[in-house]
């Protein structure tokens, strides 16, 4: 039985672009704020789209950036003029 990739939204590697640059962050400063364990050639495939960040990874992005994450995945919404912007959400701990 084969597995087809799962559909990647148009936009996404815009936004996760747009939204590094918008916080005044380098791909390393990135991954710092992110706290994850990966090196810069990572990144910077997700924002060339030659590779698919994981959902946690978006996740950490959208919380960066103060969005949902339907932001970052639906083609249809924009982001913030302004980030990060104040989420529409609040994180409840477990």
């Amino acid at each position: 039985m084969g597995r087809r990739a799962r559909l990647k939204p148009k936009r996404l590697t815009q936004k996760l672009v747009q939204i590094r640059t918008m916080l005044g962050l380098s791909q390393n400063e990135l991954i710092k704020e992110l706290a994850i364990d990966f090196t810069q050639n990572r990144i910077s495939e997700y924002e060339t789209g030659k590779g698919e960040p994981p959902l946690p990874i978006l996740l950490g992005y959208a919380r960066l950036a103060g969005i949902c994450t339907d932001v970052l995945i639906d083609d249809d919404l924009d982001l913030p003029e302004k980030l990060p912007s104040k989420p529409k959400h609040s994180r409840k701990s477990l």
